[in-house]
């Protein structure tokens, strides 16, 4: 099994406004970065390079990043222990804070591509019901355990 993940948000402003510029300059970047990391498996992109142009199924103004990875550990390490982890702790300058969870991991096979469809589907699990076996947060994983295992990783 792999571990596949989402994380939506909804922009401040238009993806060609100056306010918007470090985060879409650096999307390249943090991507190639992504798919350097160890335990990197799939990420979705459309012909850009990127997802921010891909239409979230029933919210166009949502963007989504959907991954596939080995394990949390790998995602942690890539989201928490990498240069990644300064454009996290500034996504509030960039996206709008939301309410509910944006941010949801589930296990799929081996080989499996997840689409934005079945990872919208997750999100809304995770949302109505909390962290599950189906689908989770960071919430509900060891974090003293894969924050180990990021830093052996890294």
């Amino acid at each position: 099994m792999k571990l596949a993940q989402l994380n939506v948000g909804y922009a401040r402003y238009p993806t060609d406004d100056p306010r918007m510029a470090e985060f879409m300059d650096n999307l390249d970047r943090m991507n190639a970065m992504a798919e350097r990391s160890p335990g990197f498996v799939w990420r979705m992109q459309s012909g850009s390079g990127n997802a921010t142009d891909i239409s979230v199924p029933g919210d166009p103004e949502m963007i989504a990043n959907l991954s596939v990875w080995d394990d949390v550990p790998s995602l942690g390490h890539y989201v928490f222990n990498t240069l990644h982890a300064r454009f996290y702790e500034k996504g509030t300058n960039w996206f709008v804070p939301m309410k509910t969870p944006h941010f949801v991991m589930w296990h799929v096979p081996d080989g499996d591509t997840p689409t934005l469809t079945e990872a919208m589907e997750q999100l809304r699990h995770l949302v109505e019901h909390g962290s599950t076996e189906q689908a989770f947060g960071w919430d509900a994983v060891d974090s003293s355990a894969w924050r180990r295992c990021a830093m052996a990783a890294g």
